[in-house]
């Protein structure tokens, strides 16, 4: 009968997948995009926020750059897409940027890589999700209010599903995703319709004030270090493009093909509504600030800012519609799942970074639905304390982001450019060379691009809080070189030699006792079956009442094997017995000593508390101890095993009364007892009647 754990279990995340299915999980393009595609397409909903956001610095007329600004990030949104075409072409395993870089560059430099996206990836699940608690929050009030807990309630959930499988995540978040884009689809276009075509006068309810400049007089200079920075904060909408050439392995044939397709659909929606939503908001005269309360002139007590996406669809639609909410539950839900790219690209990449011994080997394996079910839950776990730390606020933590994914994204290119150099070095044919000739172009400028942006956003951003991503990075990278280096001493210790095994000369068994009951004697048995050279059982003498108890019932049972009392005078227990198990060693170093230890087996989890505490203490010193072989005896409760398998554990465990020993055999040593092979080895009376 199954537990309630299990049924827990089965019940959240369905019934285990055969590995004969994995193909059955593959993605069609029509879910690969909302599964690898939602955390770019999300990014528009807060990107134009970060832009207008660090405008405002400069007062109302620095508005007026939002769509030069916004053109800057479309141009390194389609480099990058068209650059990413290239990589799934040449590189369709799954690794990503970090095989590309790896493969080019070099294994450190892939190493880099690999830990700017495993602190992208974490980023992203807490940006996505703080960013949707603040667009619920806009229409909520009582959500802004339990930011944080309501932001780890959303993880939980998007771990439950991602743990399900990557297909059924795909299919859970098909519709949201789909709905997403419908709206803002519409809103756009409702609202140039209104404004171009109709000539309504829309007004944002933020158009009627005026924003205070932080800074009244900005030089030239450093006006365009904040045009840099607006540039750098609207960069975010790239985040997840990367994503998708990772989980190339899990598109239905051909993988590539439908991998670089959905890349094109991702950058072409991506992009219009980005320039959509910041072209409607400088239309609507629409005014975002970092500090309401001090920037907004006119601004009543009570006002609250919404985000851009809600206070547009308010100005389109009126305040207080039915489309008004969709749009902001729509924005708000897209941005949950857009944590989903982050938990299909993490555990893919810390699956390949496991398999190549730079992180701990489980999460290399698959869970009960063929997802990484390991590297889900520590992605939920980092993402979850990130969160914490910084109360969900999008704007501390959007100063983390995206150094990390520009990091790959630019090593990426480089590595691709040294892909293409290599490949026509050897390539003969002319058609063969001008298409190598035509991606290593893309690529190239590519790589502009990206370094171009990347060396922007440390520079702007690096005060800012992303020097604490950067220090992520090289701590993450040193952790993995650690790693690796323990695996490969481990594999250096382990490797066999040429010769062959030495034989131990003697086996001696020892049987720790604490009492005479059912798992003593069963441990006993099981001794005696294992034909040592010499056995005995082992009691410490912690109350002398006790242990002459304890001897007087062996001694009346009639025990086949002597019953050595190691003396201890402070009471304890781990330290005689290992002192005993030295001695023995010390007398025959090339002998072997077998420590047979009876344990409980429980059912509850309490009962772990009230049980097994002394042998595991004594198991887990004893495993430090060369030349010692530890045997755990069980004995099932009825609490784990049940009445009926007790029963017929008791009717079933039996052994033959022992024979003297045969002739020729060597005596004992002195405290044990030698144990005759063919009694040993027969097992027909009952276990309680081992002595008799």
């Amino acid at each position: 009968m199954a537990s309630s754990s299990s049924l827990l279990k089965r019940l959240l995340l369905g019934r285990p997948f055969r590995s004969d299915r994995l193909q059955h999980t593959l993605l069609p393009k029509r879910l690969a995009l909302p599964v690898f595609a939602s955390d770019a397409l999300s990014s528009v909903a807060y990107a134009p926020d970060e832009i207008l956001l660090t405008l405002s610095i400069a007062g109302t007329a620095a508005f007026l750059y939002s769509p030069w600004v916004a053109l800057a990030v479309v141009v390194v949104m389609l480099t990058v897409v068209a650059s990413y075409r290239q990589n799934v072409h040449a590189y369709p395993s799954g690794g990503g940027d970090y095989e590309v870089v790896t493969v080019n560059l070099g294994p450190r430099f892939g190493l880099v890589v690999a830990s700017a996206l495993l602190v992208d990836y974490v980023l992203t699940v807490a940006v996505s999700v703080a960013a949707g608690v603040t667009n619920l929050g806009a229409v909520l009030p009582w959500v802004a209010t339990h930011k944080v807990g309501i932001a780890i309630l959303a993880v939980l959930l998007l771990t439950a599903v991602n743990l399900r499988g990557v297909r059924e995540s795909g299919t859970a978040f098909a519709i949201p995703t789909y709905g997403f884009l419908i709206l803002m689809a519409g809103m756009i276009l409702t609202g140039f319709v209104r404004i171009v075509v109709l000539g309504h006068d829309l007004s944002a309810p933020s158009a009627a004030l005026e924003v205070t400049a932080e800074e009244q007089h900005l030089t030239a200079l450093a006006f365009g270090f904040l045009l840099l920075r607006a540039f750098s904060s609207g960069c975010a909408a790239l985040t997840g493009v990367e994503a998708i050439s990772n989980g190339v392995p899990a598109f239905k044939p051909p993988k590539s093909r439908n991998a670089a397709t959905t890349l094109v659909l991702l950058g072409g929606l991506a992009v219009t509504i980005m320039v959509g939503i910041v072209l409607l908001a400088q239309a609507t005269g629409l005014k975002h600030v970092e500090d309401p309360a001090a920037q907004l002139v006119g601004a009543p007590a009570d006002y609250v800012q919404k985000t851009v996406t809600t206070e547009l669809a308010e100005t389109i639609f009126g305040p207080g519609s039915a489309l008004l909410f969709l749009i902001a539950g729509a924005t708000a839900l897209i941005l949950f799942l857009a944590a989903n790219t982050a938990f299909n690209g993490f555990p893919v990449l810390g699956s390949i970074l496991a398999q190549d011994r730079y992180l701990p080997r489980q999460l290399h394996t698959r869970g009960d639905r063929l997802a990484f079910s390991n590297g889900i839950v520590f992605l939920a776990v980092f993402a979850s304390v990130l969160m914490i730390a910084f109360q969900a606020e999008v704007t501390k933590l959007i100063q983390l982001y995206i150094v990390g994914v520009f990091v790959s994204f630019t090593l990426s290119q480089a590595g691709m450019m040294r892909h293409w150099n290599r490949r026509l070095r050897t390539e003969r044919d002319p058609f063969a060379r001008r298409r190598m000739r035509r991606s290593r172009a893309i690529n190239g400028f590519g790589l502009a691009m990206t370094g171009t942006v990347l060396v922007i956003v440390l520079i702007t951003k690096f005060t800012n809080g992303a020097w604490i991503a950067i220090a992520a990075m090289a701590v993450i990278y040193l952790l993995m070189i650690g790693i690796r280096r323990h695996y490969d001493r481990v594999s250096r210790e382990l490797a066999p030699d040429d010769d062959a095994p030495v034989l131990p000369a003697r086996n001696h068994a020892i049987v720790l006792v604490s009492k005479v009951h059912q798992p003593t004697l069963r441990a006993v048995a099981y001794a005696r079956a294992t034909r040592p050279d010499t056995l005995t059982a082992v009691t410490v003498n912690v109350d002398s009442n006790d242990t002459r108890a304890l001897q007087a019932e062996w001694d009346r049972r009639g025990v086949p094997i002597s019953l050595t009392v190691v003396d201890s005078p402070y009471r304890e227990i781990t330290r005689p017995t290992i002192d005993y198990v030295k001695s023995i060693r010390r007398s025959s170093p090339r002998d072997v000593v077998t420590v047979f230890i009876p344990e409980y087996v429980v059912g509850r989890w309490w009962e772990h508390l009230l049980h097994n505490q002394s042998a595991f203490r004594l198991k887990t010193r004893l495993l430090f101890e060369p030349g010692v072989m530890v045997t755990s005896v069980p004995w099932q409760l009825h609490s784990a095993a049940g009445r009926d398998l007790a029963r017929m554990d008791r009717d079933l465990s039996v052994t033959a009364p022992a024979r003297g020993p045969r002739s020729g055999v060597p005596a004992p040593a002195d405290g044990a007892t030698r144990i005759d092979g063919d009694g040993a080895a027969d097992t027909t009376t009952r276990t309680d009647e081992v002595a008799r």
